[in-house]
């Protein structure tokens, strides 16, 4: 028998004042741990969101927990911000020393915990999916029986084209590096991530999937201009949530940009995103 770990290891807390276990006896707590540049996270937390608010008043009280995966997401406004543009209006802990992660041994992003009334953690669910059995053992532990929550995500929230999604995530600093994105230009390679330190440079990279996304940082710059090519062209239809059909985009803050979403068919596509003044710092490319 697992008891839910103290929180007290926290950074900052939003929407709530400080939160400890033995004040949540008599609810339902979910557990959830996130980063704001993951996008398997972002396609998650539309049922999240969905599910506190249909059972808040039954007893359930969902803490999110931010633990950054990259450097730049430790940044409290940044992560805000993520709150604010995913409506989030449940308590989220700031886990920036990854203290409540390790408390709880956890390992990924994102990650359910279930936790019944007098404090067991009851069920566990990592990644992606199962959002028909999650919700079950919520309505379990809190001893109700009625229909599902509707819920349907949309731009960087609409689920994958899992049945067309050939490409994976692809890092680009030495730590994580595969080597399959092509630099042209001034860029410097980083543990984390590619640096551009002369405006002009490119990344481009041959992928095999609906959506393409790019976590990117402007670090401490203003607002860094940049251009999206689709197989050489300007994206039209497929341009992505953060693009235009120009291919024009603006990097603006630290989080995932939605560059690519192809509207006439999946295929083998090349991808190309030049940006027009130096500073820019690119992560990783996911797909959907």
């Amino acid at each position: 028998m697992t008891r839910i770990p103290p929180l007290d290891g926290a950074t900052a807390w939003l929407n709530s004042e400080p939160l400890a276990p033995e004040g949540l006896r008599g609810k339902v707590v979910l557990v959830n741990f996130w980063t704001l540049t993951c996008i398997n996270w972002l396609r998650q937390e539309p049922y999240v969101r969905a599910w506190s608010r249909a059972y808040r008043d039954d007893g359930l009280v969902v803490i999110g927990v931010h633990t950054p995966e990259f450097t730049f997401e430790h940044d409290l406004e940044l992560i805000r911000g993520a709150v604010a543009a995913r409506e989030i209006d449940y308590p989220v802990a700031v886990d920036s020393d990854y203290a409540v992660w390790d408390a709880f041994a956890n390992r990924y992003w994102p990650a359910l915990y279930f936790v019944d009334t007098e404090g067991v953690i009851r069920d566990e669910h990592f990644g992606e999916g199962r959002y028909e059995r999650s919700e079950r053992v919520i309505q379990e532990l809190l001893g109700v029986e009625r229909e599902r929550v509707s819920v349907k995500g949309a731009g960087v929230e609409a689920p994958a084209d899992w049945d067309h999604l050939g490409s994976s995530e692809t890092y680009l600093g030495s730590a994580r590096g595969e080597h399959s994105a092509q630099l042209t230009g001034d860029w410097r390679t980083e543990r984390e991530s590619v640096v551009l330190d002369k405006a002009g440079g490119s990344i481009a990279l041959r992928f095999l999937a609906r959506d393409a996304n790019l976590v990117l940082s402007p670090a401490a710059h203003d607002p860094i201009p940049f251009r999206v090519a689709l197989d050489g062209e300007a994206p039209g239809a497929s341009h992505g949530v953060d693009v235009d059909e120009d291919g024009n985009g603006l990097l603006r803050d630290g989080r995932m940009y939605q560059l690519v979403r192809t509207h006439d068919g999946v295929r083998e596509r090349t991808l190309e995103v030049t940006f027009l003044e130096p500073g820019a710092e690119a992560y990783s490319f996911t797909f959907g």
